[in-house]
């Protein structure tokens, strides 16, 4: 019998109420229940219910908040086991959503930009792209999986189930659910997810207890009062749960059901959502088993959100698919992690790429784009009354320098905190000597990650559209050899760029065959202003590739030639590819230029099919106006 099979039938067993001595880390066995029998004196299949709030970081009492009340949430702590070291693996909701509805790193599905891969809302329009979106039959859904073992599905929006559950996918599958309300299952066995609001459902006028803000805000009346309705949101989740727990035990299944209780990502703040931060990627996790087996337990080993698929799937007695890359955290043969990987990618307009590492101890944060601040517009985030006042307060030099570095430019293209020391990510120890061996092993771990997981975070998205187009999928795509040789080719690239080698970039300017290699020598010719890199510039502003032209346009414009290559860029804006319309007019916005060329694009934008794009249209328009 193999391993994977005899730890689900240990699960099953468990489930039944046999004892086999299942151990998990740092749990001490307890004898289980006895079996609950169904009417006809059968054997039920446990239930599995995640609740999940939008973003929220652990601020609650079992996790040591003490400026609010959060007893239903603390005794579902008290009843199951608390991960004191939980993330999500993208700090934005629908990469971290993909990854959890396939119990795949958003990364290997090709799921990394917010708001991609779809065919309505916003980030659709892409239509000949489209066939390349869904989810391919290797990677289903784990509620397809459930469903398969004759479970029921259900996705549901607040306490009682009363609308649609957030889906939020970064690819398209048709038919995830069986519906929205778990109680609609009658006798059979139920999959089923209950959506909160979070920390999106924030009360007005809420009064917490003391607190103190992270020093990395600036203590000002909107930043408190920011943070009390954050937390006030809390309290309505809180709420929310007892009312959940309430109808189970009404409908006579609370004993029979598996209860996780996650958040999908940290809390929407300047520092934490979009960004991988303790903020941005912690959350709370607790799982609360029928029999309530390592009640009050809590865990201290490092835990993903995608962990719990094959826990969920195990506990079923389900057969764990070899594909899943999350880990079935109370196994048998259960190691604890040395490491977790999370990723952040575009968010909406924002082109971004950031990937970290964190042990026990140390947190590694890899930017890729150090040419660029933290904090880029973006129309989601500048929505929001704290960045307002974040911006006007860094304009008129009023922050510190810990608050300031969120605009500063270049920023640390590597940054290493130690987080038993320093919880809130201050000091940055990736220049210390002392610190020279843990850089370099946190970054050659990181760079095998984005290798093994097949990480296409590096391929600029246009080009990877048209991979997974080519292939079927992104997913399909990366498996190519040629692909993932690219990976550290890339790497070595946008390296040789921080450091300013002009020798290595230039080389890459007129030797690259692939166009992911050709992009980033002419993104890095531009930042480092290469005079010397023109005339190679000159040839790929005519490449057979829109998103290279896009780069080495932008290149031209930054070396003072933006008379001629700015309208070049205007002209890139209507490809084909929309994705290519959305790189074109970040590279208008990068380049500074506000003359008549610029309006002409921001009219040309404002009318995209790309919902992305027409932000930057109706930004630049702005933008130009004001000069």
């Amino acid at each position: 019998m193999s391993i994977a099979r005899k730890l689900s039938l240990a699960h099953v067993l468990l489930a039944a109420g046999v004892g086999v001595g299942l151990l998990a880390i740092g749990c001490k066995h307890q004898s289980p229940q006895a079996p609950r029998l169904g009417k006809l004196g059968m054997q039920k299949k446990p239930n599995i219910l995640w609740i999940i709030a939008e973003d929220a970081s652990p601020h609650i009492g079992c996790y040591g908040e003490t400026a609010i009340k959060t007893p239903n949430l603390d005794a579902l702590a008290a009843d199951g086991v608390r991960f004191q070291n939980a993330y999500v693996t993208a700090p934005v909701c629908s990469p971290a959503r993909s990854a959890m509805a396939t119990g795949m790193y958003q990364t290997t599905i090709g799921a990394h930009n917010h708001r991609s891969g779809r065919a309505t809302g916003k980030g659709g329009g892409n239509e000949v792209y489209y066939p390349s979106y869904k989810l391919p039959a290797e990677t289903p859904l784990i509620s397809s999986l459930f469903r398969e073992a004759g479970y029921l599905s259900y996705n549901g929006k607040g306490p009682s189930s009363e609308g649609k559950g957030k889906e939020d996918y970064n690819f398209i599958s048709e038919g995830s659910y069986d519906g929205r309300d778990w109680r609609k299952a009658g006798d059979k066995p139920f999959f089923a997810q209950i959506q909160l609001g979070g920390g999106k459902s924030r009360p007005k006028n809420f009064k917490p207890g003391a607190f103190k803000l992270p020093p990395y805000y600036p203590d000002t009346p909107v930043f408190q009062d920011d943070w009390a309705s954050y937390l006030g949101s809390w309290e309505k989740v809180d709420q929310e749960v007892g009312e959940i727990i309430a109808r189970l035990k009404q409908a006579g299944v609370y004993d029979n059901t598996l209860i996780a209780f996650i958040t999908d990502h940290g809390v929407s703040h300047v520092r934490g959502k979009q960004f991988l931060y303790e903020e941005g990627i912690r959350i709370p996790m607790i799982v609360r088993f029928p029999d309530k087996r390592f009640a009050g337990k809590v865990r201290d080993d490092l835990a993903i959100h995608i962990d719990l698929a094959p826990v969920s799937l195990a506990f079923a007695g389900i057969p764990v698919p070899g594909h899943l890359q999350g880990r079935d955290l109370f196994a048998a043969d259960y190691k604890p992690r040395d490491m977790v990987f999370t990723a952040r990618d575009r968010c909406d307009e924002t082109i971004e790429i950031i990937r970290s590492v964190r042990t026990p101890r140390f947190k590694y944060i890899r930017n890729f784009m150090s040419y660029r601040p933290h904090l880029q517009f973006n129309q989601y985030k500048d929505g929001k009354e704290v960045v307002k006042q974040m911006r006007a307060l860094y304009a008129a030099g009023k922050l510190n320098d810990l608050q300031s570095r969120f605009f500063t430019t270049p920023r640390p293209r590597e940054e290493l905190y130690d987080l038993k020391a320093d919880p809130y990510e201050t000091k940055n120890l990736a220049g210390h000597a002392a610190h020279k061996s843990t850089l370099k092993t946190l970054r050659r771990a990181l760079y095998k990650w984005m290798v093994d997981s097949h990480d296409p975070g590096l391929i600029p998205e246009p080009i990877l559209e048209d991979l997974g187009k080519q292939h079927g999928s992104k997913l399909a795509a990366m498996k190519q050899p040629a692909l993932l040789k690219l990976i550290p080719r890339l790497i070595a690239i946008i390296e040789a760029g921080e450091r300013k080698d002009r020798g290595a970039v230039r080389r890459a300017l007129t030797t690259a065959s692939d166009p992911s290699v050709a992009y980033w020598a002419a993104t890095w010719a531009g930042v480092n202003k290469d005079a010397g890199a023109k005339q190679a510039l000159e040839r790929l502003a005519a490449s057979p590739t829109p998103t290279v032209r896009v780069a080495a346009c932008l290149a031209l414009c930054q070396l003072g030639y933006g008379d001629i290559y700015l309208p070049k860029l205007v002209e890139l804006i209507e490809d084909p590819n929309l994705i290519v319309g959305m790189y074109a007019m970040n590279a208008i916005e990068q380049s500074g230029i506000r003359n008549k060329v610029a309006s002409m694009a921001a009219e040309t934008a404002r009318e995209s099919l790309y919902e992305f794009t027409r932000r930057y249209g109706k930004r630049l328009a702005k933008l130009v106006q004001s000069q």
